[in-house]
């Protein structure tokens, strides 16, 4: 291709990419057709170097490219057809038009048309270079004022300084003074409280030999002292022995009366000897017996006096709650129990199998509820078993378990036994 400036070559490929959107299939130059595929924005970057090469080389895709320029600046290209070049037109255009018209001497056009350009961009790197000349002394001038005015600002900045120093040589030289006489003033204490601590010393010595003679004294007080304790002790035994005697004198003197009298035994009360109609006995309700699963039957059992509840807490938990993990079926029957205490006042214990864990899980402590597990190795039920037999026969013991075996262990005096399913009806209220 025949050597064109930058922008001149630029302008030309640019105009033949939008021409070449617009031709026909068979107008495209084969060397072209991948590169009209492309979008607008990258057929004149992409393609740049093809499209010159077509352009160089083929005449119709010239002719087709020319017919557009033609018509967007028809004067231009009437003037050149003349072989006359416009004062007044751009180098650039005239060059990119003499190369597609390619009247007679367009070389020498384009080339006049080059040397404009370059002519006009040397003057423009001239002038940006003036610019940037006039920029860089005006930047100097600036420095060297701001240099003065830092100048003048640090010689300022000195005399502060110089003066501050002056004042912290005074305030050193007051201050090393000060700790002189700090130090003799020290000097002086430190021999006053040497003496002192002698004196104390002293003191404590002739404090402790007094000391010694006291704790002499009071050994000699506390002999004295127990000495009368031995005496009174056995003074008031003598008194303690007349006395029970006499009471047992008095004791033996009313059996014998009783006895010399022949009292008979009666177990006749004053108010007895009134005269009054008796009631008729009362006939016993008739009722059903009550049933372990009830929940009403467990909330009677927790009315009675001192009552202690143990309850099976898996048992429970997994009658009611199998679904849930085993911390939270802990917490809710915990949970539950708290609030059973709070309204009636029983004692509750809740037992969980420890048998297979290495130690018991952290448990929420909850009021009124005592939550224990079995130690390793043993059985739930063991514990409970255990627990019902540390309780005094006859206080009532109420042992909440579906577990045959476990409800068995409340099988003694002052003993229930309830389902699990009781217990759930209960809390579930």
């Amino acid at each position: 291709m025949t050597t064109l400036p930058d922008s001149v070559r630029a302008k030309v490929v640019a105009l033949a990419s939008d021409v070449l959107a617009d031709l026909a299939p068979n107008d495209v130059p084969p060397s072209l057709r991948p590169v009209a595929k492309f979008a607008p924005a990258k057929r004149a970057r992409l393609g740049a170097n093809a499209i010159a090469a077509a352009l160089e080389s083929d005449a119709g895709f010239r002719q087709h490219v020319l017919q557009a320029a033609s018509a967007a600046d028809p004067a231009l290209a009437e003037a050149l057809e003349t072989g006359t070049v416009p004062p007044a037109a751009e180098p650039a255009d005239v060059a990119a038009m003499a190369y597609l018209l390619r009247p007679a001497g367009w070389e020498k056009i384009v080339e006049s048309a080059a040397s404009s350009l370059r002519a006009g961009a040397e003057e423009e790197r001239r002038a940006r270079e003036s610019a940037a000349i006039e920029r860089i002394r005006e930047q100097l001038d600036a420095a060297r004022a701001s240099a003065r005015e830092t100048r003048a600002t640090m010689k300022a900045e000195i005399d502060r300084l110089k003066a501050e120093n002056a004042t912290l040589r005074r305030r050193l030289q007051e201050t090393r003074q000060r700790l002189e006489e700090t130090r003799a003033r020290d000097k002086q204490e430190y021999d006053t409280v040497e003496k002192d601590l002698a004196d104390s010393r002293a003191a404590l010595r002739s404090a402790e030999t007094e000391a010694r003679r006291l704790r002499s004294r009071l050994a000699e007080s506390d002999q004295a002292l127990e000495a009368a304790r031995r005496s009174g002790r056995t003074e008031r035994s003598l008194e303690t022995a007349r006395l029970a005697l006499l009471l047992d004198t008095l004791t033996e003197a009313a059996a014998g009366l009783r006895r010399e009298l022949a009292l008979p035994a009666s177990s006749l009360q004053p108010a007895d000897t009134v005269d009054a109609v008796d009631p008729k006995p009362a006939q016993p309700p008739q009722g059903r017996a009550r049933s372990g699963d009830e929940p009403a039957y467990l909330d009677e059992l927790l009315t009675m006096p001192r009552v202690h509840m143990i309850v099976d807490g898996y048992n429970v938990t997994k009658t009611a709650w199998s679904a849930m993990p085993l911390e939270a079926q802990r917490t809710r029957l915990i949970q539950g129990l708290s609030a059973l205490a709070a309204r009636t006042g029983a004692e509750i214990t809740c037992v969980f199998d420890g048998a297979d864990v290495a130690a018991p899980p952290p448990v929420a402590p909850a009021q009124g509820v005592r939550v224990r597990f079995s130690a390793p190795g043993q059985s739930a039920d063991e514990l409970i078993r255990r627990m019902v037999g540390a309780e005094p026969e006859g206080r009532p013991v109420v042992v909440v378990s579906s577990d045959r075996e476990v409800a068995a262990a409340a099988r003694r005096p002052g003993g229930r036994a309830v389902e699990a399913v009781a217990l759930v009806g209960l809390l579930a209220r």
